[in-house]
């Protein structure tokens, strides 16, 4: 009875752990959103503009439309990989969450 105990225990920490793991991602995950949609702003701006700007470092100088719009293609396209993959582990991680919850579950309804 105590090993059942002490492994429901063991399961609720690693269940703990799942969750602190989803909340790190849906941060990170939300910071990559907000990134893309700077990105994607930046694009339409780019297309009713003549003139482009490029940052580098602390100051912003002229730069040609086509090699920003380039950069920032590259950008969202890595972005969106960086998305893709965070989705990914999010799925993996909630599904060993909901697994585990149910074991729990089971190992509770049993005492």
């Amino acid at each position: 009875m105590e090993k059942d105990s002490k492994e429901a225990e063991e399961k609720i920490s690693q269940l703990q752990l799942y969750e602190q793991s989803l909340q790190n991602l849906l941060m990170q995950k939300q910071q990559f959103q907000g990134q893309l949609i700077e990105i994607e702003s930046a694009l339409k701006e780019l297309e009713k503009s003549s003139e482009s700007y490029k940052i580098v470092g602390n100051v912003m100088v002229k730069a040609k439309k086509d090699d920003v719009i380039k950069d920032l293609d590259e950008k969202k396209s890595a972005l969106d990989m960086r998305l893709k993959s965070l989705e990914k582990q999010e799925e993996s991680i909630k599904k060993k969450a909901e697994s585990l919850r149910s074991e729990v579950m089971d190992k509770i309804k049993d005492e």
